[in-house]
């Protein structure tokens, strides 16, 4: 049996036991027609992050469900990998370049691409490393990238699938556009912020010179598109001008005036200003009357197509152009308006609707099944108020842009003929075009959305398109974690990518979990400066603290706090139960975990406890409520086995009986085990350790049994009696502690209920625990009272003579000392209060305050005579 060392330090323990961990090959799932399976896909993260306590909150969720599976029996496959995180790692790359003077397009794409993957390959498996930290057991051998080649293989079917179905075309629409980032994003990936800006309202003149209409809009700078102005039909003010056009300022330009159900009559005058090529509504309202389409801004938000203000930034133009309208006396007023503005999820810039030609995937076909898996229960979401969410989005949602303007990424697969203008869509790259069989095509330029390969997550990373065994076995998934910030983004996606190339759901359960934030409840970043590296936490406190910290703060959807010094809490529990396990197995003389044929009460009270937990732990983790069940074990652990049991064990394991020594080991190590293996999935370094320190059948802990309720060690009976005994102990230790009694004052104990046989077999426990010295049991309290201290139970009165207690005399003394203080400070505060100069000129507050502090007094003394009362 090894020895543990006097204290614990995670720095000398979890390297080792994760390293011997994968040298065994523990984390690692082959199909086996024996085992049910269980699988869960890790969410990508990005192939340039580092772990933040966000990623430790979800790998760690996970990593419960997955060690507590593998545990029950199941084959649990843990697949990890990382996304190619298409915009940010673009911009990273091209950051480094900035630094060497160049550009991607002084590379060109090709050897752009190749630093990038040089990038990848560089940085790319930090992440993993440091998930490796955390103590997360992914199946490593499986380990996948969104852009390796079994993904890459599943990202070209899905599309040359989804446009032969006419569910992907390519059309000119409005789309977001972010112009820091310089390219497109779907509606998902723009972030709506509340902030101050104005209405211009602007006449524009009638070209017959009778008269005018005003507009208002809050972006000034793209009046240079507009191409008309809208009314409805049914606005009597306005029906005569229906066919008539105006002037538009600044550009001199004739316009139409159109009539257009969608203008609201109520709003601002009723008319509105219309630019297709940068509104979404314009855009279909210019569809419906052949309005002219003009860009006005180019991808970095400059201005074309704007005579003297072309080249402009937006803003600067919005400036200039908002002078010259006051100027030419167009400009008719300005009103402070607070509005949504879109910005970009990634760089937080202002995002602009422009019409541009990108490529789309048709949504209300493939929503419908979505919506139908989860209406129908097939799909649920933990908590289900996220099914509601989910819902809401998914029957109003839009065509999904999909093409990005960037070079890293899946590229698309569609080749343009220069002789023809034949477009190809193809699985293997042509050397021709299909029409007219020219070899003068490109390919387009575009790439996919990450979240395009992202959706296809749950069965590319098993080799879809290729049917195999894995695939079979593995997929449908089971549960999904995830934070409720990208259900959109992501989960939405992955169900009807599920549903329409696998005509099957990805996984059954969707498990959300909320935002860890600050102390304060604020949102942790780096740029407000209260981020907290978990590197740095596991380094200090060790991943056990850390993850322990983080589950036990966790309920299902909502945001958690995470208080540092928390860690240091769950340290010393960490702490407390090697302290536990090492004093039982300095008592440890057996090498065999069995438990004896015959109990004590104690035995039975600690069994039928820890097979109570048993059953609590296990329903709490089947509602996911991974929480409420680390914290069932750490109030377990801590009071009844640590503070409890083991005081309660100590008089039999230094007994001279050998069979009681036994007895008493063999309960204390049955017990010992079965928490350390309810403990591991939440803390798996500590208790590993300690479960290869003892005495134990199979390998490790990690595939030991996971524990079951045993209707043989069900003690209900036997545990309430004893749990009757523990509440009188504690109420004498807890009065004892009031009067500062010391333990080597032992009184005669009198128990006054109608249960004495339970108090009778409890006698042991009174004297030893309630350091008691006679210990009487009654069903008739004492004839007289007086000078007794009592306390009361549910079960029992139990009383002590004073007079054993303390010093009669010494504690007079104190009190008669105290109570004369307290009537002097009382007469000091009525004459303060009876001056009316003090009561009439200070202020109101301290008059009383001082008030009060004369009622504590009065109070104080009432308790004092009444103290003193019972001394004589």
């Amino acid at each position: 049996m090894k020895e543990l060392p006097k204290i614990y330090d995670p720095k000398q323990v979890e390297q080792r036991i994760y390293d011997m961990w994968m040298q065994n090959g523990y984390f690692h799932a082959e199909r086996d027609p024996e085992k049910k399976p269980f699988t869960i896909v890790i969410p990508p993260p990005n192939v340039t992050g580092q772990l933040h306590l966000g990623h430790a909150f979800d790998e760690t969720i996970q990593d419960v469900l997955i060690r507590w599976k593998r545990m029950s029996g199941y084959c649990a496959l843990w697949m990890p990998g990382c996304d190619h995180a298409g915009i940010a790692t673009q911009i990273r790359v091209e950051a480094e370049l900035r630094k060497e003077g160049l550009t991607r397009f002084d590379l060109g794409r090709e050897k752009f691409l190749e630093r990038v993957w040089d990038w990848k390959n560089r940085y790319g498996d930090r992440i993993v490393e440091q998930l490796k930290k955390l103590g997360s057991s992914c199946d490593w051998e499986r380990q996948r990238f969104t852009m390796d080649e079994m993904c890459a293989k599943a990202v070209r079917t899905t599309f040359v699938d989804l446009y032969k179905k006419g569910l992907i075309y390519k059309g000119k629409r409005i789309i977001n556009w972010c112009p820091h980032c310089t390219t497109a994003l779907s509606d998902a990936e723009v972030e709506y912020t509340e902030k101050p800006g104005f209405f211009w309202h602007i006449r524009y003149p009638l070209s017959d010179g009778s008269g005018d209409v005003i507009v208002a809009t809050t972006r000034p700078e793209t009046m240079l598109g507009d191409t008309g102005v809208a009314v409805n039909p049914n606005d009597e003010r306005y029906t005569h001008l229906v066919g008539k056009t105006c002037i538009l300022p600044l550009v001199n330009k004739e316009i139409p005036i159109v009539a257009d159900e969608y203008v609201d009559m109520e709003f601002g005058t009723g008319c509105v200003k219309m630019t297709p090529c940068h509104d979404p509504n314009d855009f279909e309202v210019g569809l419906r009357h052949d309005l002219e389409q003009v860009l006005v801004l180019d991808g970095e938000g400059r201005i074309i197509n704007g005579g003297k203000y072309n080249g402009m930034d937006r803003y600067e133009a919005r400036k200039a152009i908002v002078q010259d309208l006051e100027d030419g006396g167009y400009l008719v007023k300005i009103e402070p308006h607070t509005h949504n503005v879109g910005t970009c999820y990634r760089c937080h810039s202002d995002v602009e609707p422009l019409a541009s030609d990108q490529w789309f995937v048709k949504m209300e076909p493939l929503a419908r099944e979505a919506i139908r898996v989860v209406e129908d229960g097939e799909v649920r979401f933990v908590p289900d108020r996220f099914a509601k969410t989910y819902l809401n989005w998914m029957h109003s949602v839009r065509d999904w842009c999909i093409s990005r303007q960037l070079w890293w990424g899946h590229q698309i697969p569609a080749w343009y003929c220069a002789d023809c203008g034949h477009m190809t869509v193809s699985l293997e790259d042509p050397t021709e075009c299909e029409h007219c069989h020219s070899h003068n095509i490109e390919r387009d330029p575009d790439v996919l959305d990450t979240w395009f390969s992202s959706a296809l997550w749950p069965f590319s990373t098993f080799g879809w398109p290729d049917k195999n065994e894995d695939l079979d076995y593995f997929y449908p998934t089971d549960v999904l974690v995830t934070g409720y910030d990208i259900i959109f983004f992501w989960v939405a996606r992955m169900i009807f990518s599920g549903c329409e190339q696998m005509k099957q759901i990805p996984f059954h359960t969707v498990l959300i979990h909320g935002l860890i934030r600050d102390p304060h409840g604020k949102k942790m970043s780096k740029s407000a400066g209260n981020g907290v590296d978990p590197i740095e936490v596991i380094n200090t406190y060790g991943a056990d603290a850390l993850r322990f910290n983080i589950i036990t703060g966790n309920s299902p959807g909502n945001d958690m706090r995470f208080f540092p010094e928390r860690c240091e809490a769950m340290r010393n529990f960490a702490n407390k139960i090697w302290n536990a396990s090492r004093f039982v197995m300095m008592n440890l003389t057996i090498e065999k975990n069995e438990l004896p044929d015959t109990l004590e009460l104690e035995d039975k009270w600690i069994l039928s406890g820890l097979n109570d937990l048993t059953a609590a732990v296990n329903e709490n983790l089947e509602k996911y409520e991974l929480g409420i069940a680390a914290q069932t074990i750490y109030d377990f652990i801590w009071d009844r086995f640590c503070d409890w049991y083991i005081e309660l064990t100590k008089p039999r394991l230094s007994s001279e009986d050998q069979t009681v020594r036994e007895n008493a080991q063999k309960v204390l190590l049955f017990t010992l085990t079965q928490l350390l293996k309810l403990l591991h999935p939440f803390m798996p370094f500590i208790t590993e350790e300690i479960f290869q320190a003892l005495p134990h059948e199979g390998e490790a802990l990690i595939i030991a049994s996971w524990p079951a309720f045993d209707e043989a060690l069900h003690f209900p009976a036997e545990a309430a009696s004893f749990e009757s005994v523990m509440n009188a102990i504690s109420a004498v230790r807890s009065r004892r502690s009031e009067m500062n009694v010391p333990p080597s004052k032992k009184p005669h104990l009198i128990i006054v209920t109608e249960q004495r046989s339970i108090f009778e077999s409890g006698r042991s426990y009174l004297s030893k625990l309630a350091y008691a010295g006679e210990v009487t049991v009654t069903d008739a309290a004492p004839e007289d009272v007086s000078g007794m201290v009592s306390v009361v139970t549910d079960e029992a009165r139990l009383f002590m003579p004073l007079a054993e207690l303390v010093d009669l005399e010494a504690e007079r003394a104190r009190v008669r000392k105290s109570l004369e203080k307290a009537r002097r400070d009382l007469a000091g505060q009525e004459a303060k209060l009876a001056n009316e100069s003090f009561v009439s000129r200070a202020p109101e507050k301290v008059v009383n305050t001082e008030r009060e502090k004369k009622a504590k007094l009065e109070a104080l003394i009432e308790n004092l005579e009444a103290s003193l009362a019972a001394l004589n």
